[in-house]
């Protein structure tokens, strides 16, 4: 046993410092930005912006609506091989990731919808991105999908990042325990502070040219530009995307002046009950939830919350002088307002 006692930090711990800026104007700045892969070669221009592979917010409706944004969406695993196929090979397929774990029933869909239809983006999901299986799988699936961009986790710390990436991963996956959702902190006592774990495996990839996704934590627009500001190359959405039209949740509605009105809707994590009830049947034995079922606000079209997200990554940019997303790093103070206030970090 040991323990750490360096400081490690949420978005809530920390602000950013607002620094002398020319721009006078959200419309001044660029929220998008274009990557170069480091497996592939290949190139993405967009808002780096993914929506969680979760049921509910993980949908065909969802990376139709996002793609109008030029931000992406990692499908749900649970779709049809038929609805799949249709779905890649037409002009939506290049704003989603297809998702599997780490099952021969996983590649083996996979497989078959590839025979039909190109797929591009590629998540591997897991919530132990520890497994030595899931390494493997990483390797398979990059000697298997060699013109693909892969995206990786989830994982917190810097060695197993740099691992994912050497075994194939373009993209890694931050974060164990953040989401709103998710229990795993409470249930098994694993986790990192999100801040702190961008903080670091950001520089453990970007040292090996490759990317990282923050994935979870985020439930207000100034979390999205702290994540931007911690390294973050993509930001990945559950909650804060949940409750819209395009997701799949089941509405409640309320009679208000004599009709029916929508008012809610189910949100839960995929390691949740309800989720390993729907797809598994329940619990196995052997393992806990590690997630749970709320009911998030309606909150009509996706449209207005992505409009409030990329208005925020504006303003701040404007706050501290960065014209361009990639910059945003390197422009970026972050100021601790819980302990130790008069502690100041950061670049620039």
């Amino acid at each position: 046993m040991r323990i750490e006692n360096d400081v490690k930090l949420d978005f809530k711990d920390v602000l950013i410092r607002p620094k002398r800026s020319t721009l006078n104007s959200r419309n001044e700045v660029d929220v998008h930005r274009t990557f170069r892969f480091l497996h592939t070669g290949a190139e993405w221009t967009g808002f780096p912006l993914i929506s969680a592979n979760m049921d509910v917010t993980g949908t065909l409706a969802m990376a139709r609506a996002l793609g109008r944004f030029d931000a992406l969406t990692a499908l749900h695993k649970h779709y049809p091989v038929e609805a799949l196929v249709e779905f890649f090979a037409g002009p939506d397929g290049a704003h989603a990731f297809y998702s599997i774990g780490t099952t021969e029933a996983d590649l083996a869909k996979l497989a078959k919808v590839k025979q039909k239809a190109p797929v591009r983006l590629l998540c591997l999901d897991v919530a132990n991105g520890y497994a030595e299986k899931f390494l493997d799988t990483v390797k398979r699936a990059r000697d298997e999908n060699p013109q693909a961009i892969i995206m990786a986790g989830n994982v917190v710390t810097g060695d197993m990042t740099e691992a994912l990436v050497l075994a194939g991963a373009d993209i890694v996956k931050i974060g164990i325990g953040p989401g709103s959702v998710c229990t795993t902190r409470n249930v098994t006592g694993v986790g990192y502070p999100q801040l702190s774990a961008i903080i670091e495996c950001a520089d453990a990839a970007h040292g090996l040219k490759g990317q990282v996704c923050a994935d979870g934590g985020c439930t207000v627009p100034g979390d999205v530009a702290k994540a931007y500001g911690a390294g973050a190359d993509f930001v990945m959405l559950g909650g804060m995307l949940a409750g819209h039209d395009e997701c799949d949740g089941e509405i409640r509605y309320e009679e208000r002046d004599g009709k029916k009105a929508p008012v809610g809707m189910g949100f839960y994590g995929m390691s949740s009950e309800a989720a390993m009830k729907k797809y598994a049947g329940g619990v196995a034995a052997y393992r806990a939830a590690e997630g749970k079922s709320v009911e998030t606000p309606y909150r009509g079209p996706v449209e207005h919350t992505m409009g409030e997200i990329m208005g925020g990554v504006r303003s701040m940019m404007t706050y501290i002088g960065a014209t361009q997303l990639k910059e945003v790093p390197k422009r970026t103070t972050f100021v601790r307002v819980t302990a130790q206030t008069n502690n100041v970090f950061g670049g620039g």
